[in-house]
């Protein structure tokens, strides 16, 4: 079984590369507003923020360091909270690109990804007709035949050079049964130490679904193959983020919220912020008499090498 553990991480994923400013007006693209929502969200209670980086002139997904550099410091000059840099970028960027600037911070944290995929969410372009900035409807359509890439020899990559290299822990994320495998076999292979820290992720097209039973069987398959050695956490994509970020808290494990991952705080109400759905699941998880982990007890839960120790 997984470790007990008395308190709970919530993890926030500010912007995400994912959602297109038409979607919604309370989605963070500049530095400005992604270092401000990512400070409210520390604020209100999270202990990991996840980030990724936006044009400042139209809000598509960048891995220009140089925009990282304008929201990644002022971030950690204001609140405490563990940095969390992807290194899955978007589907349309190359391997060099998604890494740019992690071996630049040397974060405490990154995301990565544990396996190639299909990755959509190009049905959502049906439901819009008037588009804020042209790339956004090819860019959602063409999801349709794009393939999220990360290899054996990607991964292995990214955990010897951010890894080995410069002392950064991962969130596995885990989009189903066969990337719990793929993490298996790389720990087998000697390349990672635990705490493993698996982000379950549930909902998105082309990856496990949304129904409890998938949760359960994702967290008793981690159990199986990891035992002790890991930290269990929840993303539910879209109207799925709160019923089963509860669920996988009542089952001991930790949850994530942002609007990376759902731009609504309640059905038909977009979210006006994410610090709005880290105060929501924070309510609900005390409610539940669970406490909720402060980034420095995050930091040993999960084995991270402090923030004195980061390049930005």
């Amino acid at each position: 079984m997984a470790r007990t553990q008395d308190k709970v991480i919530i993890s926030c994923a500010v912007t995400g590369s994912v959602h297109t400013p038409t979607m919604s007006p309370y989605l963070p693209l500049s530095p400005d507003d992604i270092a401000r929502q990512a400070i409210e969200a520390a604020e209100a209670g999270a202990a990991i923020l996840h980030l990724h980086a936006r044009d400042p002139g139209d809000g598509r997904p960048s891995a220009d360091p140089k925009v990282f550099d304008q929201f990644v410091p002022r971030i950690r000059a204001a609140t405490d909270a563990v940095i969390n840099i992807t290194t899955g970028g978007s589907t349309r960027m190359t391997l060099v690109e998604r890494l740019a600037y992690p071996l630049q911070a040397k974060p405490e944290m990154c995301s990565l990804n544990m396996g190639s995929m299909n990755f959509s969410i190009h049905p959502a372009a049906r439901k819009i007709q008037d588009w804020k900035y042209d790339w956004e409807k090819p860019y959602i359509e063409g999801m349709e035949d794009l393939i999220f890439r990360n290899t054996f020899r990607d991964i292995k990559h990214i955990l010897r050079v951010l890894g080995d290299d410069c002392g950064t822990r991962f969130e596995f994320e885990c989009y189903d049964v066969g990337h719990l495998y793929n993490l298996a076999h790389f720990v087998d292979e000697g390349l990672m130490r635990g705490p493993l820290f698996i982000q379950g992720i549930f909902g998105i097209l082309g990856g496990i679904g949304p129904d409890p039973e998938n949760l359960v069987h994702m967290k008793t398959t981690a159990d199986r193959l990891f035992g002790d050695g890991y930290r269990f956490s929840v993303l539910g994509a879209g109207r799925h983020q709160m019923p089963l970020l509860t669920m996988g808290a009542l089952l001991g494990g930790n949850v994530r919220v942002g609007l990376e991952d759902s731009l609504y705080l309640g059905k038909g109400q977009l979210a006006k912020s994410c610090a709005e759905q880290v105060r929501k699941i924070r309510r609900i998880l005390e409610e539940l008499s669970l406490e909720i982990a402060s980034p420095q007890e995050a930091r040993a839960m999960l084995g991270l090498k402090g923030q004195e120790n980061v390049a930005f």
